[in-house]
């Protein structure tokens, strides 16, 4: 018989890589933790690659380490990004290198799934994690708790409340914050493939009329597409055929993989910019995109959840012995240390899209210079490394 009231010190919504991260870090820390998530579900029969992959930082990389996580994930399947060429107008490039920016590699190119199994199977060894495949339809609010209630009627009564459920956040909305959205009228359209010629781990980027394409270096000489296109545009190359999608990507990379062959099946994922006017509310902390959410044109937003995970964590292993886990006082001290970073990033991908965006000759000279410019000051590109390491 199944409990109708139990006590955590935190529950956990959300069941992405972010929401996952969160509740086995608290677990490993020592807290009763629930967990409202869906296992992984496990790749289609037949595919080679998830088509969703993710460029982790090493602060990533770090908290994955701490977590036991990384160790666990099958290193054949990551593809390391030594070196990373970001193409603009009339072939201007700007080059990274890890070798200069004195770092082992300035990414690695990880699966969504992979990950997700990983943190699965490290969560069902923890023996003071509650694992619940419901939805949460309730939230209370109390002078010492909150309480969610879930889809089957059981209550799960806690200190803490983490929402990690996405850009539309249930948590979030009962929690009162405000959101801005504003729609990109772009899809991010992703897919894999082999290549004919060697990737040489290395990253490419081609901004192309307002649009963004990257192929992310994989194992075994496969490259991952992540193509930021205009909306109308995106759902032509959605409705592609997988020869005629790996054509087109062909031609706007300039065949510098070679040939291509598609080896999954595209997807598109709507793309946006939303903030937030708060990361907390009274025993309400926001992780991932329910606290923000970015363009993909830096591959930045997995690794700034992943960074509201750690800090979240710090923050409570830090807190004082009187204070209890849903203390607005300690709540703050969390989105204060999260601000500068999401802020900064937010404003550097926004910045960004809208540069390459503007048309003109005037202008493109400009972004030409600029680029140019940046490429012969090494200290400033070690700089943007080291950021983009976190």
């Amino acid at each position: 018989m199944i409990a109708s009231h139990q006590i955590f010190n935190v529950v956990v919504i959300g069941g992405g890589l972010v929401g996952k991260a969160a509740a086995l870090a608290l677990a490993q820390s020592g807290l009763r933790v629930a967990l409202l998530a869906q296992p992984c579900t496990p790749l289609a029969a037949g595919a080679v690659f998830d088509s969703r992959v993710y460029a982790l930082s090493a602060s990533s990389q770090a908290l994955l380490e701490r977590l036991r996580v990384w160790q666990a994930l099958d290193l054949s399947r990551l593809g390391p990004v030594y070196d990373m060429r970001v193409y603009g107008d009339a072939h201007a490039e700007l080059h990274f290198s890890a070798f200069q920016a004195s770092v082992s590699q300035l990414a690695w190119i990880a699966e969504s799934s992979q990950i997700e199994r990983a943190l699965d199977a490290a969560l069902r060894f923890q023996p003071n994690l509650n694992w619940f495949d419901a939805r949460a339809q309730g939230f209370e609010l109390n002078p010492a708790s909150a309480i969610v209630t879930l889809a089957n009627g059981q209550r799960l009564e806690a200190d803490l409340v983490v929402g990690a459920d996405g850009a539309h956040s249930w948590v979030r909305a009962q929690s009162g914050a405000s959101v801005k959205r504003r729609d990109y009228r772009q899809t991010g359209v992703v897919a894999n493939f082999k290549a004919e010629r060697p990737h040489g781990e290395t990253a490419c980027q081609w901004f192309v009329d307002g649009e963004i394409i990257a192929l992310l270096p994989l194992p075994e000489n496969h490259v991952s597409l992540v193509w930021s296109a205009h909306t109308a545009h995106a759902d032509e190359l959605l409705s592609c055929d997988p020869a005629k999608l790996a054509a087109e990507v062909e031609r706007v990379t300039y065949a510098m993989s070679g040939s291509l062959e598609c080896v999954t099946p595209a997807r598109g994922f709507p793309l946006a910019l939303q903030t937030v006017d708060r990361l907390i509310a009274p025993r309400v902390a926001l992780v991932g995109d329910a606290a923000h959410l970015i363009h993909p044109l830096a591959g930045q937003g997995m690794n700034l959840g992943l960074r509201d995970v750690a800090t979240l964590v710090d923050v409570i292993a830090q807190k004082e012995a009187f204070r209890d886990l849903g203390d607005t006082v300690l709540l703050r001290r969390y989105e204060r240390a999260r601000r500068e970073d999401i802020g900064a990033l937010t404003l550097a991908t926004d910045g960004l899209l809208k540069l390459f965006a503007v048309p003109g000759p005037l202008v493109r000279t400009l972004r030409n210079t600029g680029m140019s410019l940046l490429g012969s000051q090494p200290l400033l590109k070690r700089w943007i490394v080291s950021a983009a390491l976190g």
